[in-house]
């Protein structure tokens, strides 16, 4: 009876810490306040709605961005900017989409680099939701690279300032 106990304890507590995980790994996008600044620039992200970017940490914490290449910025020195957080500590990465103008997951967008195109802060990496998106918008405005999140590098970053 008591192992029975024990079991149903153990099965039910692996279960909850599942589920926890889970949803700390799919923490929904959340809207800036008209307060919040992004931490590599200091300009005040809800005055550019079409290029918000957020990091979601596993405790709640948002991390607001006024574009894709600010936000790599920081995930590429997150000690620089928050000496306390780890990207292990992340749980959701979000990008504006540039045609539908909503967040979508950071690591499933396509991003375009070097076209016509210029965000709050210059040249920037132009988030889309699709790889069709990608190629229609580097055609019609001069996209030089399309990459994934992984293909991202400090590097290609640098390229942007």
């Amino acid at each position: 009876m008591i192992r029975r106990w024990n079991m149903l304890i153990s099965v039910v507590f692996t279960v909850v810490m599942t589920a926890s995980l889970a949803l700390a790994k799919d923490a929904p996008p959340v809207s800036p306040s008209s307060g919040e600044k992004c931490p590599v620039c200091g300009m005040f992200v809800a005055k550019y709605p079409d290029w918000v970017g957020e990091i979601i940490y596993s405790d709640g914490k948002t991390v607001f961005f006024d574009g894709a290449k600010d936000l790599f910025k920081y995930y590429f020195n997150i000690q620089k900017y928050h000496p306390r957080k780890s990207l292990d500590d992340i749980s959701a990465i979000y990008v504006t989409d540039y045609y539908d103008v909503s967040l979508i997951n950071a690591h499933d967008a396509y991003f375009v680099l070097g076209s016509d195109v210029y965000g709050p802060m210059g040249r920037e990496l132009i988030p889309l939701k699709t790889e069709g998106d990608a190629n229609e918008f580097s055609k019609d405005h001069k996209g030089k690279l399309k990459v994934q999140f992984s293909d991202v590098t400090p590097q290609l970053i640098l390229t942007l300032d």
